[in-house]
């Protein structure tokens, strides 16, 4: 089976499975996290369609990442996730997909869903591995994934194309994957600016997100020169979302680097978003 291997472990997150599973809960108990170890709700009723999720080093972005995960393990028992992640590296494909094998963290391999993976070639969307060789932001989810369920199948796809109608196109391609998904939009929010500034131009992205609003998500993030990074997932879960019955979407948790850390200078924003039906 072909594997693909990690290649930030030991650095955006603790290499060895246990050093790796205390820091996931470190980012839960945090004070920037929810304050509690969630348990899988095996009786969920599943109403999550969608998440937007930050990308970054656990100790930067963990405890808000653990907000969403928090909530998505009350809500039950996910078959697959469908994972969108910007393409940092600029290899491969507008929209490419990993189609078969696993992906390996230090908590084991999460096998591809390799029948829902071929149903979503065309158009946009290849089969191209190039892109996610070096990619962090497909990777960092895994080991939340892994921690709640222990075992489940993925679906990686990394946007080089973020542009709307690209957005949309893929949004749609996934909308007609079946019910029990979870679709994630790995993204951070402004890049290298101020905190007092950052969390502005944030704060208005966000409230385009809550409103399920994609097209407006796309006029102000270019309005506001907003380096968010992920905005073309972001775009098609959005759409995917309301294509699978979405109506209510709620930020859980808005923090910046600066907040950990305590450099206000030039921080990156992070948000947990989740999207309901």
């Amino acid at each position: 089976m072909k594997t693909r291997k990690p290649v930030v472990s030991g650095t955006f997150y603790a290499g060895t499975p246990g050093e790796l599973r205390g820091q996931i809960e470190w980012c839960y108990k945090h004070e920037l996290g929810p304050g509690v170890v969630p348990q899988v709700n095996n009786e969920g009723l599943r109403e999550i369609v969608a998440l937007v999720v930050p990308h970054a080093g656990y100790i930067y972005s963990g405890p808000v990442a653990a907000h969403a995960y928090k909530e998505l393990a009350y809500d039950g028992v996910v078959d697959t996730a469908v994972v969108l992640g910007p393409n940092h590296s600029g290899y491969g494909s507008p929209v490419s997909l990993w189609l078969g094998g696993a992906w390996e963290t230090p908590l084991g391999k999460v096998r591809i869903n390799e029948e829902l993976a071929h149903s979503l070639l065309g158009g946009v969307i290849e089969a191209d591995e190039r892109a996610h060789i070096y990619e962090h932001s497909i990777e960092v989810q895994l080991p939340w994934l892994q921690y709640l369920y222990g075992e489940l199948k993925l679906v990686p796809l990394a946007m080089l194309a973020q542009d709307i109608e690209t957005a949309r196109e893929v949004g749609k391609a996934i909308s007609r994957c079946g019910d029990n998904i979870i679709v994630i939009a790995s993204s951070d929010f402004t890049h290298y600016e101020p905190h007092s500034v950052a969390t502005e131009k944030d704060k208005s992205v966000i409230e385009a997100i809550t409103n399920l609003d994609e097209e407006e998500l796309y006029k102000r993030r270019e309005l506001l020169n907003c380096t968010m990074c992920g905005y073309g997932p972001v775009g098609a879960a959005i759409v995917a979302a309301k294509e699978m019955k979405a109506k209510t979407a709620s930020l859980l948790k808005y923090a910046t680097s600066g907040d950990a850390t305590g450099d206000l200078s030039r921080v990156v924003g992070y948000g947990s978003i989740v999207i309901r039906r």
